[in-house]
């Protein structure tokens, strides 16, 4: 334990501010998308909703969320937008980058469900850890940069 805490002091203060991101980024995300992936399951399998509709109310679950969350706590040090045109701007790109994860996942639904014939249970790993990966990113760096 004492060596990890060597090692964590080692790295420059931003580095470990960036591992601090990715945690909090992993464990709002996890929850997010877990939101996401709950609402799609219960609706596709429980109550035999189209897959894609039920993507996409998964995906409205997790957008309201997300940007509360992720602006509160994965994102919180940076700079809050000052005024009301700047908030409706990041809100927009906040938007633009959930389409984007939408999009991911309505792929792996298609690919998973539609294409292949797949459980509805199959496209749910490629959601928790392949799109939250590629919209950490967006988000960084365009969203809440």
């Amino acid at each position: 334990m004492r060596a990890l805490a060597g090692l964590w002091s080692a790295l420059p203060p931003h580095r470990r501010a960036l591992i601090g991101q990715l945690v909090r980024y992993a464990l709002v995300g996890f929850g997010v998308t877990s939101l996401q992936a709950l609402v799609y399951w219960l609706l596709a399998e429980a109550a035999n909703v189209h897959s894609q509709i039920a993507n996409f109310a998964g995906y409205l679950c997790a957008v309201a969320s997300g940007y509360v969350l992720h602006g509160r706590y994965t994102f919180g040090g940076t700079p809050r937008p000052e005024g009301g045109a700047a908030h409706v701007a990041r809100g927009g790109r906040f938007v633009i980058a959930s389409l984007v994860s939408w999009g991911l996942n309505a792929l792996w639904v298609w690919l998973c469900v539609s294409w292949r014939g797949w459980p509805t249970w199959t496209p749910i790993p490629a959601m928790l850890f392949v799109t939250p990966a590629l919209v950490f990113v967006l988000n960084k760096k365009w969203v809440f940069r």
